[in-house]
């Protein structure tokens, strides 16, 4: 696969791992075979999934139609980078202007 997707939220609690968990188990189990999770971190107050694909945009609309009803965008950022690259591409929100991870 081409691109590394990144889904970040801020995290300061369990309950915020918690969440991790079971987005990154809906997403195992009901992204199609064109994406693959690659994984999560936690710290800084951040948590990130990592998303393996070939089609960033279509792979975000896909996660957003699993996990749109769980209030979860409001304080999300979501970002790609080709694999070998370092430069993010944001993609929600569409007015953020960088994106790191720390």
């Amino acid at each position: 696969m081409k691109y590394q997707l990144v889904l970040q939220w801020p995290a300061s609690s369990i309950q915020d791992y918690d969440t991790l968990i079971a987005i990154e188990e809906v997403l195992n189990e009901q992204l199609d075979h064109g994406s693959e999770v690659d994984g999560h971190d936690v710290g800084s107050g951040e948590i990130n999934i990592f998303i393996h694909t070939n089609d960033p945009t279509k792979t975000f609309k896909a996660v957003e139609a699993l996990i749109g009803l769980r209030g979860f965008w409001a304080d999300s950022r979501v970002a790609y980078r080709e694999l070998a690259g370092s430069n993010y591409v944001v993609i929600w929100p569409k007015d953020l202007n960088e994106f790191n991870i720390m």
